[in-house]
C-alpha cells in the first residue's frame, strides 16, 4: 500500500515544477567539439602568462519599496510590502579566473550590456592581467561575444590590439553548465545581493562588497569533469561513426 501511495504521488501533475535540458536531445558533433575544447582548457596547468578567465553576464531588476521596509527586531522578522516599484534593470559582466581564485565585475555607465558595453568589459578584463601574453577567455555564444564588438567601439588599431590579448573558447548551445562563471554568478547573487535593489549605484556597491569578500577568502573552483568522462557519461550525444 505504501509503495502504491508513493508511486501515485510521483505520477501527480506538478505544474509549478519545470526541468530544463542542459545537453542536446540527440547526437551533436558541434556540441561535442565545443564541449571538449572548453574541458581541455580547464585542465591546462596554471600559467601566469596564460591565465584562464571565464566570463558571463547577468541581469538584475531594480525594485524600489512602496513603503519603508522594517529590519529584524527581537521576536519579529524583517518586513517589507509585497508591492514594489520597478526602476528598470541593471546588467553586470562577471570575470572569474578559477585557478587564481579571483573575480571582478564590470558594470557599464548605464548598466546595460550592448556590444559597446561588452567591448569596454574586455578592455577592463585586459587590465586584470597586464603582463599576460594571452588571456584564455571562456564565454558563451552570445552574438556580442566577438571581435566585431571591439571594432564597433574602438579605433581599428585599438580593436586589433585588444583582440590579440585574448584566445577565445566558446561554450556550445545547451552548454551553459560548461562556463564556470555561471556558478560564480550564482554565488555572488546568493551571498551578496539583496532581493530588492533600487538604484544602479546600490547595485554596484553590493557587487563590489561581495566580490571583495570572495576574493579575500580565496575561493577557487576545482573542476573535475574531463573529456574522458564526457565520452562515457554523455556517450549518447557523440556521433556514431559508420565503419
Amino acid at each position: 500500500m505504501k509503495s502504491f501511495v508513493n508511486q501515485s504521488k510521483k505520477n501527480e501533475l506538478k505544474p509549478w515544477l519545470k526541468k530544463c535540458w542542459c545537453i542536446p536531445p540527440k547526437q551533436n558533433a558541434h556540441f561535442v567539439a565545443h564541449m571538449e575544447d572548453v574541458l581541455d582548457v580547464y585542465h591546462r596547468p596554471r600559467d601566469e602568462r596564460y591565465p584562464v578567465v571565464c566570463h558571463d553576464e547577468f541581469c538584475k531588476q531594480l525594485l524600489g519599496e512602496i513603503r519603508e521596509a522594517q529590519g529584524v527586531q527581537p521576536g519579529q522578522p524583517a518586513r517589507q510590502d509585497c508591492e514594489y516599484v520597478r526602476h528598470g534593470s541593471a546588467s553586470a559582466f562577471v570575470m572569474y579566473a578559477p585557478l587564481e581564485g579571483r573575480r571582478e565585475v564590470f558594470v557599464s555607465e548605464k548598466g546595460t550590456r550592448t556590444s559597446q558595453d561588452y567591448a569596454h568589459a574586455l578592455e577592463f578584463m585586459a587590465t586584470m592581467f597586464p603582463s599576460a601574453e594571452k588571456i584564455i577567455l571562456v564565454e558563451d555564444n552570445l552574438n556580442t561575444h566577438c571581435d566585431a564588438s571591439l571594432y564597433a567601439t574602438f579605433s581599428a588599431q585599438k580593436a586589433r590590439d585588444l583582440a590579440n590579448r585574448f584566445e577565445r573558447h566558446h561554450s556550445p548551445k545547451h552548454g551553459s553548465w560548461l562556463n564556470i562563471a555561471e556558478s560564480e554568478i550564482s554565488a555572488l547573487v546568493r551571498t551578496g545581493l539583496t532581493d530588492r535593489i533600487e538604484t544602479l549605484d546600490e547595485f554596484r556597491q553590493q557587487l563590489a562588497a561581495v566580490v571583495q569578500r570572495r576574493n579575500l577568502s580565496g575561493a577557487k573552483t576545482n573542476w573535475q569533469f574531463r573529456s574522458e568522462d564526457a565520452r562515457v557519461k554523455l556517450h549518447s550525444i557523440y556521433p556514431s561513426l559508420q565503419s
